[in-house]
């Protein structure tokens, strides 16, 4: 699979993390600045992920995608947003990573 597609799917993921952060910033949409943050980077995150599909299966992007949508918006929760740490959590931002990796590494 190609090198390209696979950062671009990764960006795509780094803009759905984006998003998803400033949701809680957005306010209910009462920020205009973040809900406009929130907006562009859906945007971009599905076509960066539409881009990425014209070369990788769709299940695995989409996997992929919001596996590390995932992993981030936790990990930004936790060191913006003070949200807890726990072992369970860990084990469980663990076990998404390895699906992810395990998706990549039989695509």
């Amino acid at each position: 699979m190609s090198r390209l597609a696979w950062a671009t799917l990764l960006v795509a993921a780094v803009f759905e993390t984006v998003w998803a952060v400033n949701l809680e910033y957005a306010d209910g949409f009462s920020n205009l600045r973040a809900s406009a943050v929130v907006v562009v980077a859906m945007a971009l995150s599905v076509a960066l992920l539409a881009k990425a599909v014209q070369t990788l299966p769709v299940g695995t992007a989409y996997a992929v995608w919001t596996g590390i949508g995932a992993v981030g918006t936790v990990v930004c929760g936790i060191l913006l947003f003070d949200e807890p740490v726990t072992g369970v959590r860990l084990a469980c931002i663990g076990t998404i990573i390895a699906g992810i990796v395990g998706l990549q590494l039989t695509s």
